[in-house]
């Protein structure tokens, strides 16, 4: 390994090794979501800022807590390290105790059922049993016996349930019913959240493969995922311009063109790359894509409502 790369393996402290036992790459798939929801809801219903700053907190936590499993389950499956590379690894790393890891991430899912309660009681219980759902994927995601991460489901579940449920259940405690419309907006956005999840396991194919993981990454290939990476984007992008034409869409979702720089630029970074300490900048602008994507997307259909109001 470089020494660049062992520079950035050392041993963090104070402030730095909790951010980074957060996995903060990753909670963008927590916000983006509850922000597109709400925003396409506005056209629907009156805004409920309780109820979105509740939901908003509950994905926090949700999130949080999935990365502190699997950093609690990987570390006592023996998958981390002291060369792990990114936001892994903490807990051999920086000597975080493996049991307070796994208080944080009880305690945050505890939180996590609160905010689900309430919501349930402003809406109905439909709210929180798909709550419940999404709060046990993300355990069975590293826990568990059969891990969800350890198999090629995993980017199929985290997309589903971050970029899709997630965005329907935000979308109804504003509106308070489901339509067709949320559905599809919603499906690039679970398309990017599994990009990014396969963004990871193409860095991390060696280490997986020797750990004995069937990532979607390992079943494809390093060509076959890049190439299926590669395709998502192109897919998020078209499908949702697509609906400005039959869905009648807001021409405002032409702002997602912002976003494709940051998705080149992923592209770009991980071709020719194979030393995964090399591909984090590649993550980076994955998470970026997925942020600027969504963020766009949702002042899309706020500037769309903006607009009809001012011409009403």
């Amino acid at each position: 390994m470089a020494a660049a790369s062992k520079q950035r393996l050392k041993k963090q402290s104070g402030l730095k090794k909790w951010w980074v036992l957060l996995r903060p790459h990753t909670l963008v798939a927590s916000f983006m979501p509850v922000f597109l929801g709400t925003a396409v809801a506005m056209s629907y219903a009156n805004f409920h800022f309780t109820r979105f700053l509740v939901m908003l907190i509950a994905c926090f936590f949700i999130q949080t807590s999935t990365n502190l499993f699997n950093e609690y389950y990987d570390y006592k499956r023996g998958q981390d390290d002291e060369h792990t590379v990114g936001n892994g690894g903490a807990i051999v790393r920086n000597g975080i105790r493996p049991g307070f890891v796994m208080f944080l991430a009880l305690l945050l899912y505890l939180l996590a059922i609160l905010c689900g309660i309430y919501l349930s009681m402003q809406t109905n219980w439909y709210v929180g049993l798909l709550g419940a759902i999404c709060m046990l994927v993300g355990f069975l995601y590293t826990g568990g016996p059969y891990p969800i991460a350890y198999t090629p489901l995993g980017e199929i579940m985290s997309g589903f349930f971050m970029g899709g449920v997630i965005t329907f259940i935000s979308f109804y405690i504003q509106a308070e019913f489901i339509g067709a419309n949320i559905v599809y907006i919603s499906i690039p956005i679970m398309v990017l959240v599994g990009n990014l999840l396969l963004a990871n396991s193409i860095r991390d194919m060696v280490p997986d493969k020797e750990n004995g993981r069937l990532t979607l990454a390992i079943l494809l290939g390093r060509k076959g995922a890049l190439a299926l990476f590669i395709l998502a984007y192109v897919f998020s992008y078209v499908f949702e311009l697509s609906l400005i034409f039959w869905l009648d869409a807001p021409i405002w979702t032409l702002l997602i063109l912002l976003s494709l720089p940051a998705a080149i630029r992923s592209v770009r970074r991980f071709i020719g790359q194979t030393e995964p300490y090399l591909m984090i900048p590649a993550m980076r602008s994955t998470s970026k894509a997925l942020m600027l994507f969504g963020l766009t997307l949702a002042i899309s259909y706020l500037l769309s409502l903006l607009s009809k109001s001012l011409f009403m």
